[in-house]
């Protein structure tokens, strides 16, 4: 209601997607029920002009061999139609590239379904559509035979209309031009073998003819699963074991697989057969207050390449309902997955309540906060049953498997927990407070940052100055691809991993997926790129940074709380805080800065249509992609800010390398990293950059970013300003941080439990 009335009082249009509680509306019912609901609120409580109301009632991608998907483009029609109808001025629009989705990379069939859609909905009432105008056949000009399939297929008039335009869709691949050539000898083997060719080089077009083939020769569907199936993942996993083959092919495999399972089920199903026994049941999670899941989902496509069955319950999932899960579907392991640190607090919740309940099950962790140690120490004590760090998904077949043997689990347990107490045992030994510096002594050796020779630059301006669909082709040419690749478990740096001995073909054939589908991002507008920087008037004072309101620094805006390294250090080596580079009260006149941007709007129905695809690789992709854009849009606007915005190094010129390699003036850490790393910082610098309502990124009550593919922090030009790591805090630091922050002890020591070194 509040923003209703906002956009009302600035004389804007609005433009209402049919969301509610439920999700995304998928049908002509709750499209027209939604929008009605909203109609009423906005015209009738709200005051609303009904002529300033744009509906939304989603275009989703049809022809996408699910059944359920095959109506999607009548739904959006005859709601337009209803909408129409029955709430009097309002307008229809929605995304008209979606409904093509499962034809990318053949732009002319893509076209002819823009132009039948369109010609349809607009008859119906569709005021406007979201559409590349360079993907926008005329109606009459469509060839007649391409038009019917295509219209059978937006207008479902027949229950073959998909097959239909499949079969001669090829045939107007690059505007008309013949299928590309393929070696197809391999298709001249027997069926076993062109399963598990197809599995092991990650083909999907020819999978469920041969899947029909084989349930032919086979006395029962199921055997066609447990047969040739299973036999070609067995060949997967052991290239995958072996060396020979990497996580990008696992997952193109598994796409085959599923895709193969999915054609089978029906007949399953109609025999009533239960389905292939699976080696083992895991449920999976990435805990409560976070949202990161690249890792997870990875880690799960491997488990399910090796056939376990795998139950993903997906992010920001509570204790009590991972726990559930895994008494209702019997599990056999538990996995939990967490990238920010105050994800390793709630995995040890999980622990806690594991043994209070009396779980005896494995419980596995993961998550690139995540380590040997930290387990070791943190959460084995907490549960008495098996409990195990699972470094990547290259390790984690071999654990689970480990741990469903009869005849290895015992051994593989008990020597866990015999290296886990040991490490345990040498920390509490060797206590860290032994190797820290009191805070007095801290800071008296706190670096000497010189204001007699630098002037800070002044800025362009004070406040926020925000970004709305920032063009992604720019923000691309920042792309930092070597991160991108780690992703997917391949070592080396970009471009040199191209050529590597061992990962270069894989690296080749994922970078080169990576660039069509990076292409495609940015020509049809997948992502949305938001984003708000500030600078404020700033001066230190001690170990916090005051912001002001004005020029004259005289009214206090907020203070950033920093922390400084306590380690002892040699001679030379000073303790660092983040306020040392910032001019003191009573200095020179400086100004700090800060930013959040997101890639990430837009990213849910497109991974929305890969999930029901069962396309585990082009879902990892555009997760991958999207959070290196968000990094790229970090790195563009801090580039920005140095040259244009803050101007202290107008002069710039540096290439892209050194951008990455960090060779510019100036910092940009975050909260919840090493220099500053309290999470718990953040809610204050949305606050002051307003970034729900200019960038539309939220927080989680543990602090992540929603979108994920997020990046926020903070902006510090001072030319000896550097990266560093707090590391290890002790008790008297913690308890000033807490009287700064105006909070108890304990709540201080909750949100750097990872820095405490006692």
């Amino acid at each position: 209601m509040e923003a209703a009335k906002r956009i009302m009082r600035y004389g804007a249009a609005a433009v209402v997607m049919a969301f509610d509680e439920k999700g995304q509306a998928d049908s002509i019912e709750r499209k027209f029920d939604i929008c009605k609901k909203s109609y009423d609120i906005l015209v009738n409580e709200v005051g609303f002009l009904p002529e300033d109301i744009i509906f939304d009632p989603n275009i989703f991608a049809v022809a996408t061999g699910i059944e359920e998907h095959d109506n999607y483009g009548v739904d959006f029609i005859e709601a337009t139609r209803l909408i129409k109808t029955h709430l009097p001025h309002a307008k229809v629009s929605g995304g008209v590239s979606n409904v093509s989705f499962s034809f990318r990379g053949n732009n002319m069939v893509r076209e002819a379904m823009h132009s039948v859609f369109l010609y349809h909905a607009i008859r119906a009432g569709m005021d406007m559509g979201i559409v590349n105008a360079g993907q926008l056949t005329v109606y009459s000009d469509i060839p007649a035979d391409l038009k019917e399939r295509v219209e059978d297929v937006i207008l479902n008039r027949r229950s073959d209309a998909t097959d239909r335009l499949l079969e001669i869709a090829d045939n107007y691949r690059g505007q008309g031009a013949k299928a590309r050539v393929e070696d197809l000898s391999w298709r001249d083997a027997p069926v076993e073998k062109r399963m598990e060719h197809a599995l092991v080089k990650g083909i999907t077009d020819y999978i469920e003819a041969d899947a029909e083939e084989a349930r032919q020769k086979l006395d029962r569907p199921i055997q066609v699963i447990e047969g040739p199936l299973m036999d070609g993942m067995n060949v997967v996993g052991d290239l995958f074991g072996s060396g020979e083959m990497f996580l990008p092919q696992v997952v193109k495999s598994a796409r085959v697989m599923k895709q193969a399972v999915n054609y089978l089920q029906p007949y399953i199903e109609d025999e009533k057969e239960d389905g292939a026994k699976a080696k083992g049941k895991i449920i999976m999670a990435t805990v409560k207050g976070d949202v990161h899941d690249i890792g997870k989902n990875i880690v799960g496509v491997v488990l399910q390449c090796n056939n376990y069955e795998v139950i993903d319950l997906g992010v920001m999932v509570p204790w009590a309902d991972i726990l559930k899960a895994a008494n209702d579907h019997g599990a056999d392991i538990i996995g939990l997955s967490g990238l920010i640190t105050p994800s390793l607090d709630e995995m040890v919740t999980v622990a806690e309540e594991m043994e209070r309940q009396g779980f005896s099950m494995p419980l596995l962790i993961g998550g690139a906060t995540t380590s040997r140690v930290h387990t070791a120490v943190k959460i084995a004590p907490h549960y008495s049953g098996p409990i195990t760090h699972v470094l990547d998904a290259s390790r984690a077949v071999g654990v689970a498997s480990t741990l469903m043997s009869d005849t290895l689990k015992d051994d593989f347990v008990e020597k866990t927990k015999a290296e886990y107490q040991d490490i345990l045992e040498k920390r509490l030994a060797k206590p860290k407070s032994d190797s820290l510096a009191t805070l007095e002594v801290a800071r008296a050796n706190k670096a000497v940052v010189s204001f007699d020779d630098y002037t800070p630059a002044e800025p362009s301006f004070t406040g926020t100055k925000v970004f709305d669909a920032y063009p992604l082709d720019v923000i691309a040419k920042n792309i930092d691809w070597t991160p991108f690749f780690h992703t997917w478990e391949l070592a080396g740096n970009y471009p040199a991993i191209l050529e590597d001995k061992i990962v270069g073909e894989s690296a080749r054939d994922l970078f080169a997926d990576a660039q069509k589908m990076l292409k495609e991002i940015i020509d049809e507008k997948w992502l949305t790129a938001k984003g708000v920087i500030g600078i404020w008037p700033a001066a230190s004072t001690g170990d916090d940074i005051t912001l002001y309101t004005g020029e004259d620094r005289e009214e206090a805006l907020s203070t950033v709380h920093c922390l400084r390294q306590q380690v002892k250090k040699r001679a030379g080596r000073a303790n660092d805080c983040l306020a040392d580079f910032i001019a003191p009260v009573g200095g020179k006149k400086d100004w700090f800065g800060g930013f959040a941007v997101t890639t990430g709007h837009g990213i849910d129905a497109h991974v929305a249509r890969f999930k029901a695809a069962s396309d585990d690789y082009n879902e990892i992709m555009l997760k991958a992609l999207a959070d290196r854009l968000a990094e790229a849009f970090a790195e563009h606007m801090h580039a920005r800010v140095r040259a244009e915005f803050w101007g202290f190094r107008a002069d710039e010129k540096l290439s892209n390398e050194d951008f990455i390699k960090e060779r510019y003036q100036g910092i940009r850490p975050a909260p919840g990293y090493p220099a500053c790393p309290d999470h718990s910082e953040k809610p204050e610098l949305f606050r002051l950059l307003n970034a729900e309502q200019t960038a539309g990124i939220e927080l989680t009550e543990s602090f992540a970013m929603l979108p994920t593919a997020a990046v926020s922090g903070y902006y510090l030009a001072h030319p000896e300003a550097h990266y560093y790591g707090v590391g290890k805090i002790g008790k008297d630091q913690v308890a000033d941080y807490a009287e700064r922050r105006g909070v108890s002890i304990e709540q201080a020591e909750r949100w750097l439990r990872p820095n405490l070194g006692y």
